[in-house]
């Protein structure tokens, strides 16, 4: 029986591998796993040998702070496939863990194939990056088509396939009713899917609420989170008694309550995407600490924090980073647009614009897992 490991960093990687492997599975339902994932790929079967929640940091002080329990389940993890041996590694997005894995496994056992799914950014940052690669990672799958120059002239081997969340999933319909008061418009909310994310954005965000239900009475919020932050979101928004919020963390809900929404608020991440692809007006909204803020801003080659403006180089959706990233801007900000409807328009306008340019003809998930098959 053929056999794949998969390495995961963070809830939305694990999302990425869940999509792809239950698509494999029918492929070739004859595949052994194991996985550094989390619920996602729980859910088909599929256990993990620790919890994610063990390696998921946010930030260059976190990572520093933790240095030692990173190491500790990068050591295990590579000790974990080196025994399971498996055809294929497969690694997914979070590259400071996952290509580090990657790079230790190969020197063991170079005859396991490595395949990456979600290239680093080196658009962004860190170019040098990239001439590392061609020892370790056989094959490298690209969300976007403008990054193939930088794999292609390194001679490493790559393919576009399009980014995931801009499939069009059809989901099974379900009655909202219950959920969402029909007379109130949504607002959706998105504070991260890490707990160091989420624990920055989210009294942010409830004192946004605040402002906004002093002036309105028809808006409803719903936050959208994961299995893991859930309970962290419940328990906040009740200790602040915002009794118009909700927390939904299934994904079926989620996109339908994102598709009925009037706006969004979301933290600068792929999730912009997602919601984007819903055609959904939107604001950026992200705040760290002033260290990692710094060393980042050092860094980086890009203007902007969000890949639709990376991508026009422009401001296509608003962005509120760091000392902008506040309850009254954010209300200022979303305040505004919502009484200019022809500034949101504009704004769907030129996401549709972008879209149009970076989505694959295949849906990504579906060329991922002909990837891997073809491996085996």
């Amino acid at each position: 029986m053929k056999k794949i490991f998969i390495v995961t960093g963070e809830p939305s990687g694990d999302k990425l591998a869940s999509s792809v492997i239950s698509k494999l599975k029918k492929i070739n339902p004859n595949i052994e796993f194991s996985c550094v994932g989390g619920t996602h790929l729980n859910s088909l079967g599929i256990k993990t040998i620790f919890d994610l929640k063990e390696i998921t940091y946010l930030g260059f002080t976190s990572v520093l702070f933790n240095i030692l329990k990173i190491r500790n389940r990068i050591n295990k993890t590579v000790e974990e496939i080196v025994k399971f041996n498996p055809d294929i590694l497969f690694t997914v997005d979070s590259p400071d863990f996952t290509l580090r894995v990657a790079e230790r496994v190969k020197k063991i056992n170079n005859d396991i194939k490595t395949i990456h799914y979600v290239a680093p950014q080196v658009w962004i940052w860190r170019e040098g990056r990239v001439k590392k690669f061609k020892k370790y990672i056989d094959h490298i799958l690209l969300l976007f088509n403008f990054e193939k120059k930088y794999f292609d002239q390194e001679d490493i081997l790559n393919t576009f396939v399009g980014h995931p969340l801009l499939e069009q999933n059809k989901r099974s319909k379900i009655d909202l009713s219950s959920l969402i008061n029909k007379d109130k418009k949504i607002i959706s909310l998105f504070a991260g899917s890490r707990n160091s994310e989420t624990n920055v954005l989210l009294p942010i965000l409830c004192n946004f609420i605040k402002l906004m239900n002093k002036k309105f009475n028809n808006y409803s919020f719903v936050f959208h989170a994961t299995d893991e932050n859930r309970d962290l979101i419940v328990n906040f928004i009740k200790n602040n008694n915002l009794s118009n919020s909700q927390v939904i963390s299934d994904e079926n809900i989620k996109s339908q309550i994102l598709s009925n929404s009037v706006f969004a608020v979301a933290k600068s991440g792929t999730v912009s995407l997602e919601i984007c692809n819903a055609n959904i007006p939107s604001i950026i909204i992200y705040k760290m600490n002033m260290i990692n803020y710094l060393i980042l801003k050092f860094l980086v080659k890009v203007k902007f924090a969000n890949i639709i403006n990376i991508i026009n180089n422009k401001e296509v959706i608003p962005e509120l980073l760091q000392g902008e990233c506040n309850a009254k801007e954010i209300y200022n900000t979303v305040n505004y647009l919502l009484g200019h409807p022809a500034q949101l328009n504009l704004q769907l306008e030129n996401i549709k614009r972008t879209l149009k340019n970076i989505k694959s003809e295949t849906p990504s998930t579906e060329k991922v897992s002909t990837i891997l098959s073809q491996y085996l």
